[in-house]
């Protein structure tokens, strides 16, 4: 892998389309149970507020030294403004934010005890945009794009109603009179909405429930056989140039799509010791966009995402990369 590559992806400009959220955390230690309920009694020793969902799209494409800019809606609320507050902490540019009386900016409190998850607490709305707020997302994204140069467009979909087939549609045409790279990390609601991106990648249940399908995954070949059919459907109902899908200890299965003959591989798992999976797919497809938009080769651009995915992996809680530690794995 190229050094230059690298550094080109560190020159990039990504604009990030989806549902943001904090992410809050409770560390404490755990020495016995609650005479209340079998549960355990967590004593908090430190608390602690990050960007999520979307947003930590945005970190680790920071992390790789790429410039992010985060384009969502949040609530008109306390959330919204350490949501904000954070961002400004950490030099972000906070021009594609917008904020609505009638949502709820999405907040997951996890308690962590003796390094081990032990619950979560979701606070948030998941209803589909306004007309009126989709208008003001739009006139966001449509100025960012006409002011500055941008390299790539990843929509980050939880489901959470910022991503609406309205703000795929136009968003992903205006991407195409741009040429600018779009790749999708969906869930089930806009699964189908997804058309003409470069990029899509679901993970092997999205995949099923997005297709209704099984998946025969009893040995590599008929894994193999599987994702080839599945890609092809998706590139053919929703013209999308490569199909990504995740297999958590399997790996990665990619399909492209863009040439003559579609080109599938398989890339197996990096041996890491998993601690926490939370927030790997968030890395995987930062890394991918970054790579792809760098002129880096599908393998090695896979490859690469796949490394990085399994760096987080390593760590309790949502993370990004360490840019450093990736670039050391993989031999650049």
């Amino acid at each position: 892998m190229k050094p230059e590559c690298f550094d080109k992806m560190a020159r990039e400009r990504v604009l990030i389309v989806g549902d943001v959220m904090i992410d809050s955390y409770m560390w404490g230690t755990v020495t016995r149970i609650s005479p209340e309920a079998p549960v355990p009694v967590v004593s908090v020793t430190k608390r602690e507020k990050r960007l999520g969902g979307a947003a930590n799209v945005a970190l680790n494409i920071e992390a790789m030294g790429a410039v992010p800019i985060i384009c969502s809606v949040l609530g008109n609320d306390d959330s919204s403004k350490d949501f904000q507050q954070i961002m400004y902490q950490n030099n972000m540019d906070r021009r594609g934010i917008v904020t609505s009386d009638n949502r709820m900016t999405t907040m997951k409190s996890r308690v962590i005890g003796n390094n081990m998850h032990i619950v979560r607490v979701d606070e948030e709305s998941t209803h589909p945009l306004s007309a009126m707020e989709e208008d003001l997302l739009l006139d966001r994204i449509v100025r960012i794009v006409k002011t500055m140069p941008i390299d790539a467009i990843i929509f980050q979909d939880y489901d959470k109603g910022n991503i609406t087939p309205r703000i795929i549609e136009e968003v992903t045409a205006l991407a195409q009179r741009k040429k600018i790279l779009t790749t999708v990390d969906p869930k089930h609601r806009n699964f189908a909405s997804f058309k003409n991106v470069d990029l899509f990648k679901p993970n092997l249940k999205e995949l099923r429930e997005g297709l209704n399908i099984e998946i025969d995954d009893s040995d590599e070949a008929a894994l193999m056989q599987s994702l080839q059919e599945a890609s092809r459907q998706l590139s053919e109902r929703q013209h999308i140039g490569i199909v990504l899908i995740t297999l958590s200890s399997k790996g990665m299965y990619a399909c492209d799509f863009r040439g003559s003959e579609p080109r599938s591989m398989l890339i197996p798992a990096c041996a890491h010791a998993v601690s926490d999976v939370s927030g790997a797919g968030d890395t995987v497809i930062s890394v991918i966009t970054l790579a792809l938009a760098a002129g880096m080769d599908l393998e090695e651009a896979v490859r690469c995402a796949n490394a990085a995915g399994g760096i987080v992996c390593e760590q309790v809680g949502v993370v990004p990369v360490d840019a450093e530690r990736l670039k050391k794995d993989l031999g650049v």
